[in-house]
């Protein structure tokens, strides 16, 4: 049950003063989570100012400078209204200091509502922006206007809010102020060290500072009042995840591992050898497999580290202790990509394989569910078909889940129901911030693949404007020519112009006209057995070009590809230019990226392609993907199960999410059911930014 305490703030928003049912519906398109669905008070106080007007700078006439926002102590002197019915004339009112006069100017004038708003001889606060005209001052529809002797008790400083069509400001405004009057005082979740050591205020003080702040400063990112809001969010999406965390290793996992003779045997099947990334994240690997506790570990690999060779070694340790290995791919090009890989190095080691999609049906399917039943096979490779119902495993010791990202967190309890409580191993090739790992993997402990195995040669990669593509059409052409294979990837456009199929239909066509059959297409839209074919034609040579969307983005591998044409290149982020830059530079050819881009570029797409132009450590890029362009999209997915922050920023707050992560580790190990007084307070908060599904975890046991 949610805290009665918390019923202010969980009350619909149709309860504040001004918001009826249809104010509610334009509100709740504003403010309500993601998720969509009734705005409730919470959801507008989360809806903090994206900025302040400070209507504390006070100028005299004479020395108002153009275009900024400045107040003056003016008093009326002179209305004059527009003659006749249906003149568009504005009002001008006229108004002076000891320094000179202005002109108050409004268009479509309510003469009552102007009288009373400035009244003939009256002494005012008047702010705006001013403009001259003809070396004359003037202020165009001023935005605020009060009596100069009451102004030291109204707000100088004014919240900005990001806004919606069809609501006004002020009706948001007094919304928000009505909210705040009803925030009910909570017992303090956060670790009393802590608070006082980061200076926080009160959540309602903090709420309060912030919507109404009483310099510009309260309203940063920075200030201790929004610092503390970030914290509250980090704190609960940390707890979350930690009894996530809890919750999995409840039951106890299997000790797997064994004498290593299958392990020896892969390692003699392998045409090369480990390198010493792998080798330490696989040392991490096998202490957790070996453990009593269940194994939730991320492998996080650059482009091309070598990830599957680890999870290969891993699957190896779980079937020395007689125990099966599934091998999950978010999609069935990916799948059988591995399959085809591991397949001839499990024949020379020993280890039965196994593919299963969703196209496997009747008696070949029954033939593969019956040998995972009786523990015939070893490792099963697959989609989501892997955990269907009518799948039953003789013995799953390990699950291997790789680009986690797209599957999304709360999956991962899903994926281990399977078998005897089965360890965990995450793949993703999808270099993260460290902030985001947190954010998305807070639960998991993390290994990371650095540098490329041996006989990797590097990418050059070079950007070249859209005025030049004749010119890579003929170079690509030579390359053609001496065996090299070619990707041209399309972007995804704007949902403005065509879609990125018709852009990648119309490459695909001009390119043919260029080279004929020998260029191939593969977009999203195509069906699985299409896409499959598309790519088989490419790797078998039979195309030598191929133009397609970003579906080529995670995994495919085409050893002979050596040249990738990325079009438009400043309409992708860092990390998903990296990611396609990736799908060469696998086999024994010098490779080369082309970033093609339309000028002229904005300063964050320059800083893009520059970047890319000086490394190739995708860990670093990722830093950088962070740094120029927030947490926006950064997986270069929608559906990547990352979780969003309504309050708090990835790159301003990053700090506060490494103790918000120790924070609840801690709790939780010292008050492991929330029952403490710290404990409800917390579990307070976890319903407060929408946490129920961890609460129900604590109560499920």
């Amino acid at each position: 049950m949610r805290p009665s305490a918390l019923d202010p703030l969980f009350a619909p928003i149709t309860t504040l003063p001004g918001v009826g049912p249809k104010v509610a519906a334009v509100m709740a398109g504003l403010v309500a989570p993601s998720g969509g669905g009734d705005a409730r008070v919470r959801d507008l106080l989360f809806h903090l100012p994206s900025g302040v007007v400070d209507r504390r700078r006070r100028v005299a006439v004479a020395d108002a400078p153009e275009g900024e926002i400045v107040s003056l102590a003016l008093r009326v002197t002179r209305h004059f209204f527009p003659g006749g019915k249906g003149s568009n004339q504005p009002a001008r009112i006229l108004a002076s200091d000891e320094t000179g006069e202005i002109t108050l100017t409004y268009f479509r004038p309510n003469r009552p509502w102007i009288e009373k708003l400035l009244p003939l001889d009256a002494e005012l606060l008047v702010s705006g922006k001013v403009e001259r005209f003809n070396g004359r001052p003037s202020m165009v529809h001023p935005d605020f206007v009060a009596p100069l002797d009451e102004v030291e008790h109204l707000a100088l400083v004014e919240p900005v809010y990001p806004m919606t069509a069809g609501l006004s400001p002020r009706t948001l405004r007094k919304a928000v102020e009505a909210a705040l009057t009803g925030v009910p005082p909570l017992d303090e979740w956060i670790e009393p060290y802590s608070l006082a050591r980061l200076r926080f205020p009160s959540f309602a003080e903090a709420l309060l500072q912030i919507h109404n702040p009483e310099t510009p400063a309260h309203a940063e990112p920075v200030s201790p009042a929004f610092q503390r809001l970030a914290y509250d969010e980090f704190l609960a999406s940390q707890m979350a995840l930690a009894l996530s965390r809890q919750r999995m290793r409840k039951l106890p996992g299997q000790r797997l591992g064994g004498d290593g003779a299958l392990r020896a045997r892969v390692l003699d099947a392998l045409p090369f050898r480990l390198t010493e990334a792998q080798g330490t994240a696989l040392d991490e690997i096998y202490a957790d497999m070996g453990a009593p506790d269940r194994m939730l570990r991320l492998l996080q690999g650059d482009v091309g580290a070598g990830k599957t060779v680890v999870a290969l070694m891993a699957m190896a340790a779980a079937r020395e202790s007689g125990a099966q290995s599934a091998l999950l791919a978010p999609t069935e090009i990916l799948a059988r990509q591995h399959f085809a890989g591991l397949e001839a190095i499990c024949a020379k080691a020993g280890l039965s394989i196994a593919l299963l999609t969703g196209r496997d049906n009747g008696k070949a399917r029954e033939r593969k569910l019956q040998a995972i039943a009786d523990g015939t096979v070893d490792i099963v490779v697959g989609t989501h078909a892997l955990f269907q119902a009518d799948v039953v495993y003789g013995n799953l010791g390990l699950v291997v889940v790789d680009e986690q990202h797209r599957f999304g967190v709360h999956q991962r309890l899903q994926l281990t129901r399977k078998g005897t409580a089965p360890d965990l191993l995450v793949m993703t090739a999808t270099p993260i911030p460290r902030t985001l790992v947190l954010a998305a993997f807070g639960d998991m402990d993390v290994s990371r693949l650095t540098g490329k195995p041996a006989g990797r040669l590097p990418i050059t990669t070079v950007a070249v404007s859209t005025e030049r593509i004749g010119e890579i059409v003929q170079r690509i052409g030579k390359a053609m020519e001496s065996g090299d294979r070619v990707y041209w990837v399309c972007p995804l456009v704007e949902e403005s112009e065509k879609s990125d199929l018709t852009a990648a239909q119309e490459r695909h066509e001009t390119l043919k006209s260029w080279f004929g059959d020998t260029v191939g297409l593969v977009h999203g839209q195509m069906s699985g057995d299409e896409k499959d074919a598309a790519m088989a034609a490419f790797k078998a040579g039979d195309t030598k070009l191929i133009v397609a969307t970003t579906v080529i983005e995670v995994g495919v591998d085409v050893p002979e590809a050596s040249i990738i044409v990325i079009e438009h290149a400043e309409r992708f982020g860092l990390s998903q230019l990296h990611q396609l830059r990736g799908r060469v530079g696998r086999g024994t050819r010098a490779s080369t990226c082309v970033l093609l881009y339309r000028g002229p570029l904005g300063q964050t797409a320059h800083a893009r392609l520059a970047i890319m132009r000086e490394t190739e450590d995708g860990f670093r890029i990722a830093e950088e993907d962070l740094r120029l362009r927030g947490e926006g999209d950064i997986l270069g997915t929608r559906q990547s199960g990352m979780q969003s922050f309504r309050i708090a920023r990835l790159d301003t707050h990053s700090a506060l999410m490494e103790i918000a992560r120790d924070d609840a580790r801690l709790l939780l190990t010292q008050d492991p059911d929330l029952s403490s007084p710290r404990g409800q307070a917390v579990r307070a908060l976890l319903y407060l930014f929408g946490k129920d599904e961890a609460v129900r975890l604590l109560r499920s046991g």
